[in-house]
């Protein structure tokens, strides 16, 4: 079964994701920041990173430079509402560049999430586990 890591501060969206990636058929992995995430990935690799962009601490673009430079095969996906500072179409933009596989706004589209991490995994989009 694959395992997701969901890097995200908001805990009632990290619930729905993660709820959604339960029923879809995968084990999940929560942390609150960008520092918990990385060290959520050294103790325990995942098979897919699901991060927010604009996070306190560490935030998401970080997240993604620091997992890509110590793990270039990471499969990263990348999630923002946009913040103050920051329009979301631009701070997923910067997390493509940065290395993140597929980018969604806020509120995500769950059947292509769920697509975009079948195709991650190899898999034809809709298969289940």
């Amino acid at each position: 079964m694959a395992c997701i890591l969901i890097i995200d501060d908001d805990d009632q969206f990290r619930t729905m994701l993660r709820m959604t990636l339960e029923r879809a058929g995968y084990e999940t992995v929560e942390a609150r920041d960008g520092a918990e995430g990385l060290e959520c990935y050294q103790a325990h690799p995942v098979d897919v990173v699901i991060t927010d962009i604009v996070m306190p601490g560490k935030e998401g673009l970080e997240t993604i430079q620091e997992l890509w430079r110590d793990h270039p095969a990471v499969k990263i996906i990348a999630i923002s509402g946009g913040g103050q500072k920051i329009e979301p179409h631009m701070a997923l933009a910067c997390a493509q560049a940065f290395g993140a596989q597929y980018a969604f706004s806020k509120p995500v589209d769950r059947a292509a999430l769920l697509d975009a991490i079948q195709h991650l995994l190899g898999r034809e989009p809709g298969m289940t586990e």
